[in-house]
This record gives C-alpha cells, structure tokens and sequence, in this order.
C-alpha cells in the first residue's frame, strides 16, 4: 500500500506534487533497490508498475494456451491437420477488427478494455477447464473458444499497448518496452513448459484451470491503476468519440501512412513478420531431417532464440534509450534476415545453436526498437490505432507460415528459408536507400 499524506492548508498544486512523487517513486517498496538500476527504472512509476505485474500473469497465461490448446485439439481428433486449423483460425478476428479495436483504444478507456479483456479471457479458460473436467468437451468447443480468444486479444493488445506511453514519461518509453519485452520472452521460456509439466500430471483442464487463475491475478493488478483519462481530442479539437468508427480508422490509416517515422516502423514489421520470422515454421523439419537432433534439439534451438530474445529484452531495457532506434530497427531486421541464411546452410548443430541465440538477439531487438519508435511518435489520440496495425502483424506472420511451407515443398526447407530471408533484407536495404529519414529516427 502506498499513501499521500495532504496537509489541510497545502496548496493544490503542491497536494499534486507531492502525489505525483507518491506514485513515481515508492517510499518504502520491497524492491527499491531494483528500480535504482537503469534496467529497471520505468518500475519506480506506480501506474506502469501495475500495468507490468499485470502482463506477467497474463503472458504466462497466452503461452501456456500455445502448448495446451494444440495438444487438447490434438488428443481429440489426432489430426495434425486440425493443429493448424486450429492456429489459423485466430487470425481471423486479427484480420477484421484490428482496426475496430484500435479506434477503440483511442475512443474509450484502454484501462477498462484491459480489464473486461482479461476477465472475458479467465472465464473462456474457465468454460473450457469446466469442459473437460465435465467430459464434455468436443473440438468444435475448441474451435470457438480459440475465436473468442483471438477476438478478445484483439482488443486487449493495443490499449494494453497504447498505456504504456501513457504510464511513463518520454525518457522512460523505451526502457518500459523493454521490460514489457522481459516479462514477454520470460513467460514465452516458462508458460509453454509450465503447461507441459501440468499436462503430463494431471491433463489439460487443470493447466487450463491454472491459466484462468493467471489472468484472474492479471486483473487483480491491472483494476488497481488509477489512471482514469477522458477520450482523446482529435487534430481538429473535437472529441474522437463525436466521429464514425470509420472516419476513426480512416483518419488512423492516413496518420500512420502520412507520419514518416511510424509509416518506417510498420514496414520494418510487414517485412519481418512476412518473410523472416516464419522461417521457425520449419523448425521441425530442420531438426529431424537435417541437423538429425530430434524433438529434443528443437527445444533447444528455441531456448537457445530465448536467451538471445531475454539478452536484447535487457539490452533494451537498460540503454535503449540512447541507441539509434532507425539504423538499428533497419539494421536489425536486415542481420536478422542474413543469420536465417546462416541457419540454413548450417551443417552443425552448435552452430545452429549458436546462430539461434543472434536471432533471438536481432528479433527483440528490432522489435521493441519498431514498438517504441510507433508509439514515441504517435500522438495519443493516434496511439491505439497505430498500434493496432502494428499488432496485424500476426495476419502476416500467419500468410509468411503458409507461404515457406509451400516453398518448403517445392525446392526443400533451407533453400525456402534463405530465398525468404534474402529477399526480407533486400526490403530492409531499399528501405535504408529509398527513405533516409528512416535511418535518422532516434
């Protein structure tokens, strides 16, 4: 608990003072001593800190549905085709209210389209836990709870997003994506193991159970932010609500297209997410068939992309403020895409191994770098919107996966993966040539 003490006779100004101090550094917090260090500093505010315990419980709760949600789909049908129909079938919502839920974000309170997400989110691991324990559970319950799923994170990703900027000061932006970007790759190591190890003692109803209670604690933090704003005002000084829903996105489209630094960051993403990071599709295939590791070896290739992701997370966190974010958003993406070539022609497991953990480097950095360049240079009332489109990646990552795996077929895995890569860093350097500002942006 944390109080403010107000004398009577205080002035209000200095009443606000003394409040601002209160939230941004905690008088006697247990962890004070970690929010002196620069990796850690946007924790000393009070809003972000809350909005951070928050995504902890949340991110265990999304990765650990990666891992049970395949194999209940799996134990019910043994299909292997049905897995990724499965998968495919949250792009969907992604697909067509990405920018209903950005306009959204920017219309009405992102602190109550948190909550009421991570609530509807509890309960939808709640009905399907009660399912299975009931025996009734059939695959079209799958189906349609990975629906609603999809489109309730539709919602809850940009305005949990679009808070951040909100909850820290300029200064801190980048530090506080960074820490977002901690807590996501801790939990994207630990969620999908957690639910294994439940799976394998007691089924999947109790890990879907477990995910439940995660985002019932979710809530339990994010209800406590204090932060109550009025809707955004547009350019024109009215209120964003007294606009149609779609002259709202239309004016976000002509924003993030207009607006040089945020049009640069979104097609350093279109060109990740579409032909580099889907190379992970094919990670079975190289293990099995080529570096011959088995299952086992492709755990550790992820975990190996993981500490990369975990190292480039505190990187990030620690001085990212003083990187260049466009050379390196651009530069980042371009590694990124000439390390999968490497990957490829990779005979020898350490290497792979090894070439792995850059990835894992190349791959956070360049995309926090992406996420705080957007919301850095979006206005607030642009915030959700922008970053709504910046979460539509998920469409293109879907269409990259489908695309290698077809080229996969034709000419084999490494030669798909590298003619994918190459062709993602050709886009990243007509980007550096063709838009020099883009290099610029700090």
């Amino acid at each position: 608990m944390e109080f403010v003490l107000r004398s009577p006779s205080a002035k209000p100004e200095k009443a606000e003072a003394l409040s601002d101090r209160a939230k941004t550094t905690p008088a006697k917090h247990p962890l004070e001593f970690l929010f002196r260090l620069r990796a850690f500093e946007a924790l000393r505010h009070r809003e972000y800190r809350l909005l951070w315990y928050g995504q902890i419980f949340a991110s265990m709760g999304t990765w650990m549905d990666q891992v049970t949600r395949g194999w209940l789909i799996y134990e019910l049908t043994d299909s292997a085709l049905q897995l990724g129909l499965v998968r495919g079938i949250q792009a969907i919502p992604f697909l067509l209210l990405s920018p209903i839920a950005g306009s959204a974000a920017d219309r009405y309170s992102r602190k109550t389209q948190v909550v009421l997400s991570q609530i509807l989110n509890g309960l939808l691991y709640a009905v399907t836990a009660a399912l299975i324990f009931a025996h009734l559970i059939k695959p079209w319950h799958v189906y349609v709870t990975a629906f609603l799923m999809a489109c309730v994170q539709v919602f809850l990703q940009p305005s949990r997003a679009a808070m951040i900027s909100d909850l820290v000061p300029a200064e801190n932006l980048t530090n506080a994506i960074g820490l977002n970007a901690v807590v996501f790759n801790m939990a994207r190591s630990t969620g999908p193991a957690l639910s294994g190890l439940l799976i394998s003692v007691s089924g999947t109803g109790v890990s879907y159970a477990v995910q439940a209670a995660f985002f019932a604690l979710a809530t339990v933090w994010t209800v406590r932010l204090s932060a109550k704003r009025q809707p955004s005002a547009s350019a024109d000084g009215h209120a964003i609500t007294q606009e149609s829903f779609g002259r709202s996105i239309v004016e976000g489209w002509k924003f993030s297209w207009y607006k040089l630094e945020v049009r640069s960051g979104l097609l350093v993403v279109v060109f990740a997410s579409l032909f580099m990071i889907p190379f992970s599709t094919l990670l079975p295939v190289f293990a099995r068939d080529l570096l011959h590791v088995g299952a086992q070896g492709q755990g550790l290739l992820l975990t190996a992309m993981g500490i990369g992701a975990l190292c480039s997370s505190l990187l990030i966190a620690s001085v990212g403020d003083r990187l260049p974010r466009g050379i390196l958003m651009l530069g980042g993406v371009a590694l990124y895409g000439l390390l999968v070539v490497v990957f490829s022609a990779s005979p020898w497991f350490s290497l792979s191994m090894a070439t792995m953990a850059f990835i894992g480097l190349c791959h956070v950095s360049s995309h926090a770098l992406v996420q705080t360049v957007i919301q850095a240079y979006s206005p607030r009332e642009y915030r959700g919107r922008t970053m709504a489109l910046f979460h539509m990646s998920q469409v293109l990552l879907l269409l990259g996966g489908m695309l290698i795996g077809a080229l996969s077929a034709l000419i084999g895995a490494p030669w798909a993966a590298a003619a994918m890569s190459i062709v993602g860093t050709l886009c990243m350097i007509a980007l550096y040539v063709l838009v020099p500002a883009a290099r610029h942006i700090r």
